[in-house]
């Protein structure tokens, strides 16, 4: 089993970052959030998880030990796959979701995309023994002040910055996503940091 990965960061992408071990370039699948922490060139440690199936071997890597554990105990439900397990942790940190599931906060979870209402119920009650109690102190880690910055504008910002782009350049990206965000906000979702990355990047492409 591969616990952890360290070397320096050779390459970011925006859903994947390759660390070079020994020699070899290794590609772990991460979150924004993550990904934000990473900067080209500087030596950077994951924790990994493997997921080995027929046709791929998966390596996913995280923030933390923490992060790592969660997302292998979302695995245990059924109907979690490694990808979903993912968004979860996209959206929200391990203790928000240790939150959610004591609480029964089925709203947190379908804010997740992929997890509607009856599949977040399904997950409340096959998880709320899995998890264990939030860490915190029963606050969600991941809130902000009120007129403070919208959470999914200071993910998006950090993790361009950490893919190497000019803070004007993020702003820019970021500004041209807006409407996007503001619109999953309005139907009662939030807004999808991974996918507004991505059309943040589409962005960048077009103006360089």
């Amino acid at each position: 089993m591969i616990a952890f990965v360290s070397g320096p960061v050779a390459s970011l992408a925006p859903d994947s970052a390759v660390l070079e071990v020994g020699g070899v370039g290794m590609s772990l699948q991460c979150t924004p959030g993550t990904l934000a922490a990473l900067r080209l060139g500087q030596h950077a440690r994951l924790s990994a998880s493997l997921v080995v199936r027929e046709d791929s071997l998966t390596l996913y890597g995280f923030a933390d030990d923490d992060e790592r554990q969660t997302f292998e105990l979302l695995q245990t439900a059924s109907g979690v796959g490694p990808r979903l397990a993912q968004a979860m942790l996209a959206v929200h940190s391990p203790d928000a979701l240790r939150l959610a599931v004591s609480t029964g906060d089925e709203k947190s979870l379908t804010a997740v995309p992929g997890i509607g209402k009856k599949g977040a119920q399904k997950l409340l009650l096959e998880l709320k023994d899995r998890l264990g109690q939030p860490l915190g102190t029963g606050t969600r880690p991941s809130a902000r002040p009120a007129a403070g910055p919208a959470p999914w504008h200071e993910q998006l910002h950090s993790a361009l910055l950490g893919l190497g782009y000019a803070p004007r350049e993020a702003e820019d990206a970021v500004s041209a996503v807006t409407p996007q965000a503001e619109a999953a906000a309005a139907a009662g979702a939030e807004p999808p940091v991974s996918e507004l990355l991505r059309a943040a990047l589409r962005t960048l492409n077009r103006t360089r």
